[in-house]
């Protein structure tokens, strides 16, 4: 999601604003108030840099992300993407349906999403990824 700089600064002279009127109240010396302003301007600022830095940073991997690696869209393609040869072996043992299971996973999926895409309970699939990570968890 993007750095909305101009809603921040809103949000941040709004909060300001309240924060120096309960300081008036309290009666505090109004160098004190300047003072405060600018130091809490400056972090505001800084928080404001690194959160449009972060943002553009994310962009950029996600952008190499998907440039880099090529999409999967088979379960075929899963096991020819698997380097380790435990890994390949352990899953090419697996039934199509749990690799599918897998898969959608990969492809950000909820248990429940995946339960109503293949035609089962959600206990079904629940079951089918803790019986392959006990095995899993076996092999390495």
């Amino acid at each position: 999601m993007a750095y909305n700089k101009a809603r921040a600064e809103k949000e941040w002279l709004k909060w300001k604003a309240t924060e120096e009127a309960q300081l008036r109240e309290l009666r505090v010396d109004e160098d004190t108030i300047q003072r405060l302003h600018y130091y809490d301007w400056e972090s505001f600022k800084a928080e404001r840099n690194y959160q449009r830095w972060n943002v553009q940073s994310e962009e950029y991997i996600n952008q190499q992300i998907t440039e880099d690696q090529p999409e999967i869209t088979t379960t075929e393609q899963l096991l020819d993407e698997i380097e380790s040869p435990e890994l390949y072996t352990m899953l090419s043992k697996v039934d199509k349906l749990t690799l599918r299971i897998i898969l959608m996973k990969i492809e950000g999926f909820s248990n429940r999403e995946i339960a109503a895409s293949l035609g089962m309970e959600e206990y079904a699939v629940n079951m089918r990824i803790y019986r392959l990570r006990k095995n899993f968890k076996k092999y390495f």
